[in-house]
């Protein structure tokens, strides 16, 4: 089974700039590029979905918002939320609307919920996923959310898995899952190149050849500690079973490791 990992981008224009994909297996990363704006991200899911090999990748954007708010439009499970997301998105990121919040002029709101279930127990492991509600700011997460969800359903009819909703290998091989890059490498500033780098020479599963690529960007960093975290846990990502739980059939849920991260072996 294949393990790769995207870090997406919401970036109207340039996502292509962004966006980074890698690729692991046990104990070591295999590759890490860039060059696909997110359509060329879905052609690489259709190529999979068309190989023999069966594939997992994981995907760092919001799969689903708070239930409340979907249901608000009538919407009532995961596709439909996706499709409300293609129809109503672009709308919602430009007017900045609460509960979105993060532009110039904006406050987050303090009387909803801004979490999802899944948000919630990742924070109850000490982990602090930002609300999909935010579309501005620090480590915004939304814009790039939304664009993301405007497109699993067309993924989905295309047959590409989608977890929760379909457990491994997915219909035609190839399952998509939602990730949160810090559950894999533990805490660590990103930002800096200096603290990337250090991690990343101290980690034997990142071969040397591939490390200044690794270190280069924020993006890259995170999509090859998505692989290396993921490919590290392949067995049980290859007999996930898909989730039936409310929540999770109008939220989505996060893939977490069963375990926090330790020191590179």
């Amino acid at each position: 089974m294949r393990i790769l990992a995207v870090d997406w981008s919401g970036d109207l224009r340039g996502a292509a700039k962004r966006i980074r994909v890698a690729e692991a297996v046990p104990g070591r990363l295999v590759d890490v590029r860039g060059g696909l704006d997110r359509d060329g991200v879905g052609d690489l899911l259709l190529d999979l979905r068309d190989r023999a090999e069966p594939a997992v990748v994981g995907m760092d954007f919001s799969f689903g918002l708070p239930a409340w708010f979907p249901t608000r439009y009538g919407a009532r499970s995961l596709p439909q939320v996706w499709d409300l997301a293609r129809d109503e998105g672009e709308t919602w990121l430009e007017a900045c609307d609460p509960p979105f919040w993060g532009r110039a002029g904006t406050r987050k709101p303090t009387d909803v919920d801004l979490y999802r279930d899944t948000e919630l127990e990742a924070r109850d492991r000490g982990l602090n996923p930002l609300s999909t509600f935010q579309i501005g700011g620090a480590g915004a997460v939304g814009t790039g959310s939304v664009r993301g969800m405007a497109l699993l359903g067309r993924w989905r009819r295309a047959g590409v898995g989608v977890w929760p909703m379909d457990p491994a290998p997915g219909p035609r091989g190839v399952l998509v899952v939602e990730v949160y890059p810090r559950a894999m490498t533990g805490p660590v500033v990103k930002s800096s190149a200096d603290a990337r780098r250090a991690l990343v020479e101290a980690d034997p599963r990142v071969p040397t050849e591939l490390r200044a690529a690794v270190t280069a960007t924020e993006d890259a960093f995170d999509a090859a500690y998505a692989a290396l975290g993921m490919a590290d846990h392949a067995d049980e990502l290859a007999a996930l079973p898909a989730r039936t739980d409310p929540a999770s059939g109008i939220e989505g849920r996060l893939w977490l490791p069963p375990t926090a991260p330790g020191p590179p072996r």
